[in-house]
């Protein structure tokens, strides 16, 4: 006889089941996939944020803003998830896919990576 990995109810159904419902199942994944401290899931959500607000100013793929601009959405200058240093010796630092480079005056070009 089968339990749930959750909760220990007996399952019925096909052999290969590991859970007696979706909640479940979802409660079980929700539990292992959370993030494991304060500290994780405080940089992750400044990393969505960061996203966020890089998206939200790049719709097209390609843009421009200033440094104000960013920091008054409460864009964090310190969380970014790569660094790309071209050949041509810029420095792009980039959110997944979403990324930008500093230019002169406190401008930045805003781009978007092709995945």
């Amino acid at each position: 006889m089968k339990t749930c990995l959750e909760c220990g109810e007996k399952i019925i159904g096909r052999e290969d089941k590991k859970f007696c419902s979706d909640g479940c199942r979802n409660a079980y994944n929700n539990k292992i996939n959370k993030d494991s401290t304060n500290y994780m899931r405080n940089i992750n959500n400044k990393l969505r944020k960061n996203y966020r607000i890089l998206s939200s100013l790049n719709p097209e793929g390609k843009a421009k803003t200033t440094k104000t601009k960013l920091l008054s959405l409460g864009f964090d200058f310190q969380y970014f998830t790569s660094i790309l240093n071209t050949k041509t010796g810029n420095t792009y630092y980039f959110l997944y896919d979403q990324g930008y480079m500093l230019l002169e005056n406190e401008f930045y070009m805003l781009v978007k990576k092709d995945i």
